[in-house]
């Protein structure tokens, strides 16, 4: 079935509020019932968010790709699988999206709905680990597409729940989750000032996993 632009942006725009949602409600959630236990609450947030990752591009893959992430969408470009008019309309509306599921996720718990994060996640360590953690997801997306397209669901919740674990950023990976994550002062929060590296290395992670996943795994493939 096709569907036109605009269902495509609105997939985008829901699709990111909704994992956004996912994201800071569970988040919060998990901080309350933890108590205090760190460890068991980013386990229970990132369960949270490896299912919604899963539900999401199953039933918004047919619609716009289910990219949800502004480095996905612009890998997408590069590659000419997408126009880049396109890929700038589904950037926008996945900010804009994202920042919109941080605010429903604030008045579900009854929290302050306008909140500015004061989270400090500074420090090379964890800006080399959006690096990598992007690499992974870009890299995974590319080469599931290529192996098994089916899997593409399953490959993303599973690589999304692992370097949550093995980042120590807790791989946020996602321009637009990081720019909505600005604007939640709680257990997910991320200061703006720290917010600027990681976007930037999350671009970069992307731009490298799509050339090795392009160039060097396919040699024959001629752009």
């Amino acid at each position: 079935m096709d569907y036109n632009s605009s269902q495509k942006i609105i997939a985008e725009a829901l699709g990111t509020g909704l994992l956004l949602a996912t994201i800071v409600g569970s988040g919060i959630m998990a901080e309350t019932l933890s108590s205090g236990n760190i460890a068991l609450a980013l386990l229970a947030n990132v369960i949270a968010i490896g299912a919604m990752l899963y539900v999401l591009i199953t039933t918004l893959g047919p619609v716009s790709g289910a990219h949800l992430n502004p480095a996905v969408s612009t890998v997408f470009a590069l590659r000419g699988d997408l126009p880049w008019k396109m890929a700038g309309l589904f950037i926008v509306a996945q900010i804009i999206g994202g920042i919109i599921g941080t605010l429903t996720a604030h008045a579900m718990f009854d929290q302050a709905i306008i909140q500015v994060s004061i989270e400090d996640r500074s420090g090379v360590p964890l800006i080399f680990s959006e690096a990598v953690a992007t690499f992974a997801l870009i890299f995974t997306i590319l080469m599931t597409l290529r192996a098994r397209p089916a899997a593409v669901p399953a490959a993303v919740a599973l690589v999304i729940t692992a370097a949550c674990w093995f980042t120590a950023s807790t791989s946020f990976a996602n321009p637009a989750v990081t720019i909505a994550r600005i604007f939640t002062d709680t257990f997910t929060g991320i200061s703006a000032t720290d917010a600027i590296p990681f976007v930037l290395i999350q671009f970069v992670g992307a731009a490298l996993a799509w050339w090795l996943a392009d160039r060097i795994l396919a040699p024959g493939k001629t752009k």
